[in-house]
């Protein structure tokens, strides 16, 4: 077996060019890698990719932005070309890396926009930044409750996509130290429950065996961080979502729960997603929730024109 190995250590194998020129400020801990779209003198937008995802994700839904907003899409650390920091990945430091980039890069309140595990980080954004630092958060379809260990509410990460990050992390390693790509595609046949395998495997590592540009941007640590449950260390999720302090937009994707075993394919169940909103409006807020059960996971990637037409709807409503 010849392992592989990506990262900033590696740039030469790792990234390649993008539309947006890239940047970086230092946070401290971390170096914070991202682009920029639009003038200063529109609303300002953090865009916070999903797991797996760097900020060149967005680069469709920039272009039909950046008329509208000043757009920041980012690198979270481990992801991109931002900083790797092993035994740090947690949901506490992921959010305080993106209060100090608000406050260095962006300099003003900001409408914040996170898919996935994005949107929970968002979500942290949304109940614990600075007060008055941010004007409204878009959860585009984020695993709340559903990617905790131990959850209040619903399937755990156990019952959901969990498998394949302990997949990811067994074969590919912290920091891409093992380096099995072609083992982690053989085991995904016989380790993964066979709705994962059948179902997400394609879609998350493709079809034609060759590793995904995303994916070698990726610090797999992230994966066993979500597996082990070390990311949401101190951060109840429902302990957060009763904090919020701004409008909230919660657009919820596609979702399937299985009668015969409980398993959720998606994000967030129906169950988990009403307990989002219940939590939200006794925390004192409006939360607009949108249903659209068959929308793929990433809005942003699969339907960009509506995904920028609701944050230029939700900015409006904000203003009014």
């Amino acid at each position: 077996m010849s392992a592989l190995r990506f990262g900033p250590d590696n740039p030469s194998a790792t990234y390649v060019p993008h539309a947006y020129p890239e940047q970086t400020i230092d946070t401290g801990e971390a170096t914070i890698n991202y682009a920029v779209a639009g003038a200063p003198d529109k609303p300002a937008l953090l865009l916070i990719p999903g797991q797996t995802e760097s900020w060149w994700g967005y680069e469709r839904a920039m272009d039909l932005l950046k008329d509208h907003f000043q757009a920041f899409a980012v690198d979270l650390r481990g992801q991109g070309r931002s900083s790797r920091t092993p035994g740090r990945y947690t949901a506490d430091n992921f959010g305080n890396d993106l209060v100090r980039f608000i406050a260095l890069a962006i300099g003003r309140p900001v409408i914040v926009s996170g898919l996935s595990s994005g949107g929970v980080i968002t979500a942290w954004l949304s109940a614990y930044a600075t007060p008055g630092t941010i004007r409204g958060a878009h959860y585009e379809d984020p695993p709340l409750f559903s990617s905790e260990v131990n959850t209040s509410c619903g399937q755990s990460i156990r019952q959901t996509i969990g498998p394949t990050f302990g997949l990811m992390s067994k074969y590919l390693g912290d920091q891409w130290s093992v380096g099995d790509w072609a083992g982690m595609l053989e085991a995904s046949k016989t380790e993964l429950p066979e709705w994962l395998s059948r179902a997400l495997v394609p879609l998350m590592f493709g079809n034609d065996g060759q590793i995904p540009q995303r994916l070698k941007e990726y610090d797999p640590e992230w994966a066993r961080a979500f597996w082990e449950g070390s990311v949401f260390a101190g951060c109840d999720h429902a302990r957060m979502l009763a904090s919020v302090k701004c409008p909230v937009l919660y657009t919820h994707h596609f979702r399937h729960v299985d009668e015969t075993d409980g398993h959720l394919m998606g994000a967030a169940s129906d169950l988990q997603a009403k307990r989002v909103c219940e939590l939200v409006k006794l925390a004192g807020n409006s939360i607009d929730y949108r249903s659209f059960p068959q929308m793929p996971h990433s809005m942003h990637d699969a339907k960009p024109e509506q995904f920028a037409e609701l944050l230029i709807e939700f900015e409006a409503k904000l203003r009014t």
